[in-house]
């Protein structure tokens, strides 16, 4: 009998340790009083001289200070594979995919020392359940179901989306400091970033239209990551309780700005180039005048290349971008010039020339509305001369 009763009461023991302990070690584990020693931050890379590089990077750190751990980590949503399938058309119909990666913060700051940009970081002034709020909502985003999103430039980027991940993490809300007063244009914007790169401007103002002048919002100009770093700076949450605290706590420099090398991408610029252009236009138009007849070739090298450019423009109004359907540099450079050529080799007779003085002309209307690529006007003046140079010819 005692021998039972030892047995029972050694079970019921063993019942206990099996149910209460698991509980005991849970207990010990508190998500939000581990938050405490956990820092989120903002990072902000500068450019630098790679054309991807341009406009700036931003990343979302997590610091986990807690003794033993030192995890120290970098999500970063601007990762994308040049190797992937059809990449470049892909991007420029607006289809890229882009996704968010995981990255060591020592070898992500390493990298930006190498190109001489510097790396910025605002510590944010988060509670221990914003936190871990902040911590769930980006362990779901990192999962691979869900790291892959459709990335477009001015609305969605790496810029725009580590701050709604933090905006909708946020017990209560962000208030921004606004200056109704400045409302540069996305075009604008950009030219600021470009303006060591007279080429990748020309690029960019031959792709974007009409609503690339418009005027933006504070929150639009947030696609480039040097405006969402001022914009944090003065920054404010707005609690659900009405207390109101400053967004960044701290600011910190990584990695301090280096020697960067501006290297310019050709030689000459758009203008210098157009004007080169204009003055070999002028050169073959005396020589025409001269001689009395026109210089057929030289009409076919016009309109092949500003026919084959207009197709490249055709094909943006497809895209996804945003700022690309509507663009009224179409009026001068557009496939119709490919549709005459055949014409105008055979010296046949043909309506090409007053079709071609018509585009000009709205083309010169439509910079009310459009700013246009640096020395398109002067392609209009080459193409301009050629009409003058035919009807000359007939009369």
């Amino acid at each position: 009998m005692p021998t039972t009763r030892l047995t029972v009461r050694l079970l019921c023991i063993i019942t206990l340790c099996v149910v209460f302990l698991p509980q005991t070690k849970a207990e010990k584990y508190d998500p939000l009083a581990y938050m405490d020693s956990v820092e989120f931050s903002l990072i902000t890379c500068s450019p630098h001289e790679e054309v991807y590089s341009l406009y700036g990077h931003t990343a979302l750190r997590y610091h986990d200070l807690h003794e033993g751990k030192h995890e120290d980590v970098v999500f970063n949503w601007g990762i994308f594979n040049f190797k992937a399938p059809h990449f470049a058309l892909r991007f420029v119909f607006g289809l890229t995919d882009y996704e968010l990666g995981l990255a060591d913060f020592a070898p992500f700051c390493r990298y930006y020392q190498r190109w001489g940009s510097s790396v910025n970081e605002q510590v944010l002034d988060l509670t221990s359940e914003e936190k871990l709020r902040l911590n769930q909502a980006l362990e779901e985003n990192y999962q691979p179901e869900n790291r892959v999103y459709r990335y477009n430039f001015f609305y969605d980027n790496c810029s725009t989306r580590p701050r709604d991940i933090i905006e909708r993490c946020i017990d209560g809300e962000v208030v921004y400091e606004t200056n109704e007063n400045l409302r540069p244009t996305f075009r604008e914007l950009l030219h600021h970033c470009t303006r060591n790169h007279e080429w990748a401007t020309f690029g960019n103002d031959m792709l974007l239209g009409v609503k690339a002048d418009l005027n933006t919002t504070r929150q639009e100009q947030e696609f480039l990551p040097e405006n969402l770093l001022n914009d944090f700076n003065h920054a404010r949450i707005k609690g659900s309780d009405g207390s109101w605290r400053p967004l960044v706590k701290e600011r910190r420099v990584p990695v301090t700005p280096g020697v960067q090398v501006i290297e310019r991408d050709f030689p000459l610029s758009p203008t210098e180039c157009f004007l080169l252009l204009l003055g070999l236009s002028l050169v073959i138009a005396v020589f025409e005048w001269r001689r009395r007849k026109t210089f057929k070739y030289w009409d076919a090298t016009l309109m092949t290349v500003v026919g084959l450019a207009g197709c490249v423009l055709v094909v943006m109004i497809f895209s996804q971008h945003p700022a690309t359907s509507l663009n009224l540099q179409l009026l001068l450079v557009n496939p119709v010039h490919l549709f005459y050529l055949p014409a105008v080799l055979r010296r046949k007779k043909t309506r090409y020339w007053y079709v071609l003085l018509a585009m000009v002309c709205l083309y010169y209307l439509g910079f009310v509305w459009q700013h246009y690529a640096e020395g398109m006007t002067i392609l209009a003046l080459c193409l301009l001369l050629r009409v003058l140079i035919h009807y000359k010819h007939e009369k």
